[in-house]
C-alpha cells in the first residue's frame, strides 16, 4: 500500500495502535508502539528512541536512534487486534539522527548485501524450514506428544495449534506451503512459500512471534532451541535458495547432467568454501553445536549432493516444467538465528564463489555419517566448527564475515559471543557433578 492507503486504511477500520518492530544483533524481536494519530510523523521523519539498552547497538553516548517504518511491511496483528480496536505491525529500518542509515541494523545490513547482488544482476529468493518444539511449559522439556515423522493424530496432539498458526500467518499475507510433525517428540515445521530475502527475514520473525503466540493461548510453550532434548533430533532451519535474473532461475541449466547452471556450481562451491566461517552465524549459539553432531540429520560435513541428507547442501532433483524450482538447500542453520544476519552470510558466501568462479567438487552420494575419517581425508571433506568457540575463531579470521557484517555489527557479535562461550565454560553442569562427584 502507498502512505495513503495505509492512512485510509487506518482511518476506516478502526486501527487504534501500530507496533513497530526491529531486532537486535541477536535476531531477537524489539518493538515499541504508537498510536493512529502518530503514524503520519512516523512515516515521514521516524520515532527516536534511546538504542543504548539495545544488543549490539549504539554506546550510551550515542544512544539516540531513529526507526522509521517500511510501509511494505503494513499488517494488521490478529492476536492483539478486537473488533473496535484493530493492532498493526510494520517493520523499521533504523537511522542515526541525521538520516544515515544505522550500521548496527541487521536489516540494514541484508540490504546492503542484497544491493550487492542486485548489481550483479540478481535477485536473492530464500525458503526457510523452521522446526520448533511444543513443550508443556517453558521450565522443562515435558512433551506434548511422542509422534514421529508426518504422524496423524491422535499421536499428533498439536495439529490445531499447527492449524490456528497457518491461519494467522495467512491473514497477515505470509504464504505456508505445508506443515507436519517433525522426527522428534513433540517437534513440529512449517513451511513458507520462498520469497525475495528482505521479506523473508521479515517473514520469519513474524513466523517465530506467531508461533509462540499460538502456543500461549494454547497454554503451551513453543521453542526455538536448537536443541532442547538429548538423545533426539534438534530443530533446523534448512534454507533453500535461488538467483534470479528477471524472472529467470539463474540456477537452471537444462543441459547440464544435473540441471545446473555454472552460477549454481559456484554459488555452491562458494556456500561450500566460506561454511566454516559463516556458521557462528547460521548456528549463533552454544546450544547450537549440541545439535551439530553425527546420526541426527544435522549436517557436520563440508559436501554437496542431490539426494544425500548428510551433507551440508543438497541440491533437490529437477522435476520437468518446474525450472523456477530449481535451488539449493543450506542444512545447517537453526532457527534461533538471525535470519537477516544469516541470509546475508549466505548469499555473501555464494556470490564470492560467482565472483572468482570457485570449482564445485564431485557430489557426496555415500552416507557420510558411515564413512570412516580416512574415506572422509580421502574425499577432502572437512568439518564444521564443533563449538561455538571454535565458530567465533572461524568468524574473527574471516575477510568475508567482517565485510558482510560491516565493522559495527562483527565487533559487537563477536564480543558478545565471547562473553557467552565465557559464562558456558565456567558453569558447573549437572553432568560434571553426577559424573565426578562421587569418584574425585
Amino acid at each position: 500500500m502507498t502512505k495513503e492507503e495505509i492512512f485510509r486504511f487506518v482511518r476506516d477500520n478502526k486501527v487504534k495502535f501500530i507496533k513497530l518492530w526491529f531486532t537486535d544483533i541477536l535476531g531477537f524481536a524489539k518493538s515499541f508502539t504508537i498510536t493512529a494519530d502518530e503514524l503520519e510523523g512516523a512515516l515521514e521523519e521516524g520515532m527516536g528512541f534511546d538504542g543504548s539498552s539495545i544488543q549490539g547497538f549504539a554506546r550510551i553516548d550515542e544512544s539516540d536512534m531513529v526507526a522509521k517504518p517500511d510501509i511494505n511491511t503494513f499488517a494488521i496483528l490478529p492476536y492483539r487486534s478486537t473488533e473496535d480496536a484493530l493492532v498493526a505491525r510494520m517493520f523499521c529500518d533504523i537511522y542515526e539522527p541525521d538520516g544515515t542509515p544505522y550500521k548496527g541494523d541487521p536489516r540494514y545490513v541484508l540490504k546492503r548485501n542484497l544491493q550487492m547482488a542486485k548489481d550483479m544482476g540478481f535477485t536473492f529468493y530464500v525458503g526457510p524450514e523452521l522446526e520448533y518444539f511444543y513443550f508443556k511449559s517453558d521450565k522443562d522439556t515435558e512433551i506434548l506428544d511422542r509422534g514421529g515423522y508426518f504422524d496423524h493424530s491422535p499421536l499428533d496432539e498439536a495439529m490445531d495449534l499447527r492449524r490456528d498458526t497457518i491461519l494467522m500467518l495467512e491473514q497477515m499475507g505470509i504464504k505456508v506451503e505445508y506443515s507436519h510433525h517433525e522426527v522428534a517428540p513433540s517437534q513440529h515445521e512449517i513451511d513458507l512459500r520462498y520469497e525475495e530475502a528482505l521479506k523473508m527475514a521479515d517473514n520469519t520473525v513474524t513466523y517465530r512471534i506467531i508461533v509462540k503466540e499460538v502456543a500461549r493461548r494454547y497454554g503451551v510453550y513453543a521453542t526455538f532451541m536448537p536443541k532442547p532434548i538429548f538423545g533426539v533430533n534438534g530443530s533446523g532451519m534448512h534454507v533453500h535458495q535461488s538467483l534470479f535474473i528477471g524472472d529467470k532461475n539463474a540456477f537452471f541449466d537444462p543441459n547440464d547432467k544435473y540441471f545446473l547452471s555454472d552460477i549454481a556450481k559456484y554459488y555452491i562451491a562458494g556456500l561450500l568454501r566460506h561454511a566454516r566461517e559463516i556458521t557462528l552465524i547460521t548456528s549463533q549459539w552454544v546450544n547450537s553445536y549440541k545439535r551439530l553432531v553425527p546420526g541426527y540429520e544435522a549436517p557436520v560435513y563440508i559436501s554437496w549432493a542431490r539426494r544425500n541428507r548428510s551433507t551440508l547442501v543438497r541440491v533437490p532433483l529437477y522435476k520437468p516444467g518446474k525450472e523456477k524450482a530449481t535451488r539449493v538447500e543450506y542444512r545447517s542453520p537453526d532457527p534461533a538465528c538471525n535470519p537477516y544476519l544469516a541470509f546475508a552470510c549466505m548469499l555473501r558466501a555464494g556470490l564470492e564463489g560467482i565472483k572468482h568462479k570457485y570449482p564445485l567438487p564431485d557430489p557426496v552420494e555415500e552416507d557420510i555419517y558411515e564413512m570412516s575419517e580416512e574415506r572422509r581425508r580421502e574425499l577432502n571433506i572437512e568439518s564444521l566448527p564443533g563449538s561455538l568457540y571454535e565458530a567465533i575463531e572461524c568468524a574473527e579470521k574471516s575477510p568475508l564475515v567482517r565485510d558482510t557484517l560491516g565493522d559495527h555489527v562483527f565487533e559487537k557479535l563477536i564480543k558478545s559471543k565471547k562473553i557467552e562461550w565465557d559464562r558456558f565454560r565456567i558453569h558447573v553442569s549437572r553432568y560434571e557433578v553426577e559424573t565426578y562427584l562421587p569418584v574425585l
